[in-house]
């Protein structure tokens, strides 16, 4: 099994599916990451909510939304503050950002009365990008990018990118959350 078949990477495949099912500028949304089988032998009703298999393979990964980001609060202090009990076997999170390539960097306006974000907003090189990360307790982590399509051609389609190091900053934010 590759990395991109693994239990984690088809839990964040699903969380894709169900973000990209909503379109873009969503907030940024965070999921723990339990185990199937648990989960439906503490809620047998769920299985058949959910559409779930009765015996589902051991490793299965179920996706549960969190609550949303405190309004203005930080994301790295949000992340900070989080402790999962032991039941969680590992977190994922999706956030939007813009990304701008390498080659625009040394145009970033560094003086104290700009905005680098809104600079970035309008820069007509901008890409939209939803990273989607997942870790688990067992050090595994794997991560999803959708870059969305050029608004101005209607034939683009989003972009995925998928690897286990892309956004590796945020897999350590996530993972510090499951330390005990």
């Amino acid at each position: 099994m590759t990395a991109m078949d693994s239990p984690l990477a088809t839990a964040l495949a699903e969380v894709d599916r169900h973000l990209a099912a909503g379109g873009w500028d969503q907030p940024a949304r965070l999921y723990a990451l339990v185990k199937t089988a648990d989960l439906l032998e503490s809620e047998p009703a769920l299985a058949e909510s959910l559409g779930i298999t009765p015996a589902p393979d051991v490793d299965t990964l179920t996706p549960v939304e969190q609550e949303a980001l405190p309004a203005g609060q930080p994301l790295d202090e949000w992340l900070a503050g989080i402790g999962w009990p032991p039941e969680v076997f590992g977190c994922a999170l999706a956030q939007e950002v813009l990304a701008l390539p390498p080659s625009v960097e040394a145009d970033v306006p560094d003086h104290a009365d700009a905005d680098p974000v809104q600079w970035a907003a309008t820069h007509p090189l901008r890409r939209e990008v939803r990273m989607l990360v997942g870790v688990l307790r067992d050090g595994s982590r794997t991560s999803i990018l959708r870059v969305r399509g050029k608004a101005d051609d209607v034939d683009s389609n989003d972009d995925l990118i998928t690897g286990d190091e892309l956004v590796p900053l945020l897999a350590d934010a996530l993972a510090a959350t499951l330390a005990d």
